[in-house]
């Protein structure tokens, strides 16, 4: 990937996590209840996954793997950072706040669980469905 690329990646990560940021307000999501915040979490991944095969599934199939994987770090490596700077040394918690703010920390591991295999799913060859086994 290019400067820009990176960049590009860098720039919508933290305009993302702005915009959660934004609408956790007043308490980043805490004056919400438990099961609230389970429901909120469960919903959002298919919306992850679907944005992740538009995404990932606009690039050359030689390079959708090496971009989900970018695409994994950069959608959860600096989103750490912020939510550190903000939780752990703003608000106090310090490396306590992925507990403390466990909905936040489930996110650190989807886009892995999530894009890496978009990635390989949509890179495979195509099979070839003309093809018999000679078995058969």
């Amino acid at each position: 990937m290019r400067a820009r690329s990176h960049t590009r990646l860098l720039v919508l990560a933290t305009l993302v996590w702005f915009g959660f940021w934004l609408a956790g307000l007043p308490n980043y999501y805490r004056q919400y209840s438990t099961a609230v915040m389970i429901a909120f979490c469960v919903a959002l991944v298919p919306a992850v996954a679907w944005l992740g095969v538009m995404v990932i599934g606009r690039r050359r199939a030689e390079t959708r793997r090496t971009f989900a994987v970018w695409l994994a770090f950069y959608f959860t490596v600096p989103l750490v950072i912020y939510d550190y700077l903000y939780c752990g040394w703003y608000l106090g918690y310090g490396w306590r706040f992925p507990a403390e703010y466990w909905y936040l920390t489930v996110y650190y591991v989807i886009p892995w669980l999530v894009f890496v295999p978009i990635g390989a799913w949509l890179t495979r060859a195509p099979r070839d469905n003309g093809a018999r086994n000679a078995d058969s």
